[in-house]
């Protein structure tokens, strides 16, 4: 699991004084920095390096956020499919999950605008990333992972 604290802005804040529900995608895309990052070390972009591609974000809004204090948003690897994977979030603040989320990412390649399937090395070092029990459902006979 990769954690991440960011510190709510002035103008991350709504009326009502909660952290805007808008901003929850940026976090978590902050969080994925680190999965990204086990891709592209440099987290260079070119074609021939990049090869994820988001298709899919969801959020559960547990609880209210606010201005007062940091957020620590912890990312994880919650599935490993063919050719694509979900990464988990979850916002905590000051003790308590206030936002929990998914996003599914696929290894794309650009210049042939089509899915790959994920190599045994990247599945390897996905697998790494995943909670305990994630990783005990991976592995049970009869579940496709």
């Amino acid at each position: 699991m990769f954690k991440t604290t960011v510190a709510p802005r002035f103008g991350d804040i709504d009326a009502l004084g909660h952290v805007n529900n808008t901003v929850l995608p940026v976090w978590f895309e902050i969080g994925r920095n680190s999965i990204f990052r086990l891709f592209s070390p440099d987290l260079d972009l070119s074609p021939e390096i990049w090869h994820l591609i988001l298709v899919r974000i969801e959020f559960d809004f547990l609880s209210q956020m606010y201005f007062r204090s940091d957020v620590e948003i912890r990312t994880f690897i919650e599935k490993i499919g063919n050719s694509s994977f979900t990464v988990g979030h979850e916002a905590w603040q000051e003790g308590e999950l206030k936002v929990r989320g998914q996003a599914v990412l696929v290894y794309y390649d650009f210049k042939l605008q089509k899915a790959l399937p994920l190599p045994d090395p990247v599945r390897k070092m996905l697998k790494e990333h995943m909670l305990p029990a994630a990783v005990e459902s991976a592995e049970s006979p009869g579940l496709e992972a």
